[in-house]
């Protein structure tokens, strides 16, 4: 089995969802003190680290957008559900702020030779890096799924999808219904 991890770099400021609190990263003390333990003398160094739970590579627990009092947080998540079967549809032609249909994710699903099995991981590629990383627009013009491609993917069977966007669906109401839609059909 290969690994793949799909994390991005977490630092002070790293780029975040304009609804979430900020990455605050800096150092709380350094090698610049010397400590004393009985006859050891050593230094250490700790950093301090605040940030929200959707900051950087993040997981949208059930219970983000699904009220019911036991809709799961993410540390009630069980972690076999993190190591499936996985492979990426290829969407990065899609305009930016598109809301990709399910033909497009047939489409792109037919060009890999793939199908999608019971539990299996859908990451999507919609050039959102390539095209919008270090851009005021990265939090705000990317592409995302329709609430039926939501619901589409649901029916086949994903239980994880993953974007390289900030949010599954664009800003605004089709990101809000995006999200419903994960809870309602218990997907992350």
């Amino acid at each position: 089995m290969k690994f793949v991890d799909l994390s991005r770099e977490i630092y002070h400021r790293t780029p975040a969802h304009p609804s979430h609190p900020p990455v605050v990263m800096g150092t709380w003390y350094d090698h610049d003190e010397v400590k004393v333990a009985g006859a050891t003398r050593f230094t250490s160094k700790a950093l301090h680290l605040s940030l929200s739970d959707h900051a950087g590579t993040h997981v949208d627990a059930p219970c983000h957008f699904n009220a019911a009092s036991d809709a799961a947080s993410i540390d009630e998540m069980p972690l076999a559900d993190f190591y499936t079967s996985a492979f990426c549809l290829d969407l990065s032609h899609v305009p930016l702020k598109h809301e990709i249909t399910v033909a497009e994710m047939e489409g792109a699903l037919a060009a890999t030779g793939e199908s999608i099995r019971k539990r299996d991981t859908v990451l999507i590629n919609m050039g959102v890096n390539k095209r919008l990383w270090g851009t005021p627009g990265y939090a705000t013009d990317f592409p995302g799924l329709h609430v039926t491609a939501v619901h589409w993917l649901a029916d086949q069977g994903c239980k994880i999808f993953g974007v390289e966007a900030v949010s599954p669906a664009p800003v605004g109401e089709p990101n809000y219904k995006a999200h419903l839609a994960c809870g309602e059909r218990g997907i992350t």
